[in-house]
């Protein structure tokens, strides 16, 4: 009778489902997409809208120095908003997706958006019937002179 015994023990069977599943996560989080986290509470707003400023004809950007940390380190503390006047949730919604498509494709550049800072993003009706062409540069231009 032989037995054959694995030794060191694999460090998958050694893990539950829900470990495995969690240290996967964590895994994935620290070496994928910079993750954008936003504001939640109304102080944190109004603390973001005092500082800096920058305007164009299809978004205003608002910006401070971090005040408080996000939950990781690789985070972006982002909110995008946008008013009722520019009309219904459709709209609303598809501007705030383009606006965020923007900033994903502009974090792959490097240095283009500074983590140091918190920022909020205001859309505005203009940049519905506008191509994200156009707006990527736009934007990055507003991000560098908040940098400066």
């Amino acid at each position: 009778m032989v037995l054959e015994l694995e030794w060191p023990p694999k460090l998958e069977d050694s893990l539950l489902p829900e470990e495995e599943l969690k240290a996967e996560k964590l895994f994935q989080h620290k070496f994928s997409m910079v993750k954008l986290e936003s504001l939640k509470k109304s102080n944190q707003f109004k603390k973001a809208l005092k500082e800096k400023k920058v305007h164009s004809d299809f978004f205003s950007i608002f910006a401070a120095k971090n005040f408080y940390k996000p939950k990781f380190k690789t985070d972006l503390l982002i909110s995008f908003v946008m008013k009722k006047k520019i009309g219904n949730a459709v709209k609303r919604n598809k501007i705030r997706r383009k606006l965020k498509a923007i900033v994903q494709k502009l974090l792959k550049k490097r240095g283009a958006i500074s983590k140091d800072y918190t920022y909020i993003v205001f859309g505005k009706s203009n940049a519905y019937a506008q191509k994200q062409s156009v707006l990527t540069p736009l934007m990055e231009k507003c991000f560098k002179k908040i940098k400066i």
